[in-house]
């Protein structure tokens, strides 16, 4: 179980620091919402989260059969709306840095929308993955 500790430093900025690790990661409010934007808000966060998951995911997934991903990007865009302030769409292109079979886009794809943030997120977030393989 992974434990964490955030730590408000004023300004409309936070640092978590991950206890097993010491490794640390720092929020700031969005300029639209009060703050500085100077680095990840919290919201943009979430959908960061849900990027590297569904990379992880993916990777963990094909490694089995020996297929490496290494140099995929994602591109991630967030929407917000108010009333109340929320994220009403993520969307996420995957962008793999060489062509596949069709069995291993099946994987790939399939993976994409079974990581834990994935489900762990409202269903009221609309959630768009996309997927560009380069040859």
């Amino acid at each position: 179980m992974n434990t964490f500790k955030i730590k408000y430093q004023g300004d409309l900025r936070t640092t978590a620091t991950h206890l097993d690790s010491g490794s640390q990661i720092s929020t700031d409010a969005p300029k639209d919402n009060h703050g500085l934007g100077e680095t990840f808000s919290p919201t943009d966060m979430v959908c960061s989260s849900l990027a590297s998951c569904i990379l992880t995911i993916m990777a963990i997934t094909v490694e089995k059969n020996d297929i490496d991903i290494k140099g995929t990007i994602a591109n991630v865009k967030k929407t917000m709306v108010n009333n109340p302030r929320r994220i009403a769409k993520i969307e996420i292109n995957l962008i793999f840095p060489k062509e596949y079979d069709s069995k291993t886009k099946t994987l790939l794809e399939r993976a994409a929308h079974n990581c834990p943030v994935h489900h762990a997120l409202s269903e009221m977030i609309e959630k768009n993955i996309s997927f560009t393989y380069l040859s």
